[in-house]
């Protein structure tokens, strides 16, 4: 039996490398017959970057002092960098990212991304040729305004005044000014891993803006900040972006990567798979094992367990998925073209308890995937 590993990340507590690793050395020792192999995935979300420079056998460029996401805050980032195609990336999580606000501080009303707009300028200094930003895990709702003032553009008032940073202040943006070069010259790739509109029952305000610390009143300012930034995105860019799929991501930033940086958005998971070979890799095994922190219905629309099971249907390849909970009900897994499932966690279990406990649950949860995979072969 081939198995081929391609987990993500488990939020907060293993990277891809460390989950794919802790569960290859699991199926081998439950199976010792099994060839098992490693390809850590990334979908655009934290990791993303990491994944994409072991695979490129590029290296991490430091970037200390830049701006973090609450107001005031400065940190330590870095991006990659790939020599031989002279391609920068920049993962918004590094200088943006939710992990970086403690609980009790988080604020979408306020926080910025204009570190990763930093981050990008870095990269710009360096001379790079092409830059790919990752758009998951922001702590930001600040449709990407601050990675664009940090490139020049301009936000202003109705009295001709700079807007703070923060979403909520966008609820007075009266003009967009771009900066006196225009856009940038280089291409950029924007990787996302959702494709929520930017407004709307969908949008980044109703479905993400909770997730980020947002009460139901910050919602709704939140939500009126980003329509007005569209109709700004109407009248002084002439672009309409606000129903487009993406412009959602990271607080509306796969908007604004759009109006701000000319990107083009992709589907992270893809850009990843044809970077690291998965579909070549799935050709070789029987089965392929991914995953992520939690199984649910988002893991099907955009995340690596969808483009996983996309490949590997065409490849013909079994898939089973560890998770560290799973709320995908069984009819529908299987629709989906999963064969087996597994969680992490039992019942019950907090879920801080079950990430201080993630390597030993992740493994004795692989170690049942196998053995019910070696009865079925058997």
């Amino acid at each position: 039996m081939h198995v081929l590993v391609a987990l993500d990340s488990f939020k907060g507590s293993l990277s891809a490398t460390a989950a794919c690793d802790l569960a290859a050395a699991a199926w081998r020792s439950a199976c010792p017959q099994a060839d098992v192999s490693c390809l850590p995935m990334a979908d655009g979300g934290e990791g993303t970057a990491a994944a994409l420079v072991a695979a490129c056998r590029g290296r991490w460029c430091e970037c200390p002092g830049v701006a973090g996401p609450l107001p005031g805050q400065r940190l330590h980032a870095r991006y990659g960098w790939i020599d031989a195609a002279r391609t920068a990336i920049v993962e918004m999580a590094e200088a943006s990212g939710l992990t970086l606000v403690p609980e009790d501080r988080r604020r979408p009303d306020l926080t910025t991304t204009r570190g990763t707009g930093e981050l990008l300028a870095a990269a710009l200094q360096q001379g790079a040729a092409r830059l790919l930003l990752t758009l998951g895990g922001s702590a930001t709702h600040d449709g990407g305004t601050g990675a664009a003032a940090a490139l020049g553009w301009r936000f202003l008032d109705a009295l001709g005044r700079d807007l703070p940073p923060g979403g909520a202040a966008l609820c007075r943006l009266a003009r967009i000014v771009p900066p006196p070069n225009g856009r940038l010259a280089v291409p950029v790739e924007a990787l996302c891993d959702v494709d929520n509109p930017l407004t709307g029952p969908r949008g980044a305000a109703a479905v993400y803006a909770p997730q980020k610390g947002a009460s139901p009143e910050m919602v709704r300012v939140l939500e009126e900040a980003l329509q007005r930034l569209a109709e700004r995105w109407r009248a002084d860019l002439g672009l309409d972006l606000e129903a487009m799929p993406g412009a959602g991501a990271a607080g509306g930033f796969g908007g604004g990567a759009v109006a701000f940086l000319g990107a083009r958005l992709t589907p992270g998971v893809e850009a990843v798979a044809a970077v690291n070979g998965l579909p070549a890799r799935l050709r070789q095994a029987d089965w392929v094992l991914t995953g992520e922190g939690r199984f649910d219905e988002q893991s099907l629309q955009g995340k690596v367990v969808s483009g996983v099971l996309r490949h590997a249907a065409s490849a013909g390849t079994r898939v089973a998925v560890v998770a560290g909970s799973v709320t995908l009900p069984e009819a529908r897994w299987r629709a989906a073209g999963v064969a087996a499932v597994e969680a992490c966690a039992p019942p019950g279990l907090a879920l801080a308890e079950a990430m201080r406990r993630a390597p030993g649950l992740l493994q004795a949860a692989v170690t049942r995937l196998a053995q019910r995979t070696a009865r079925q072969a058997g």
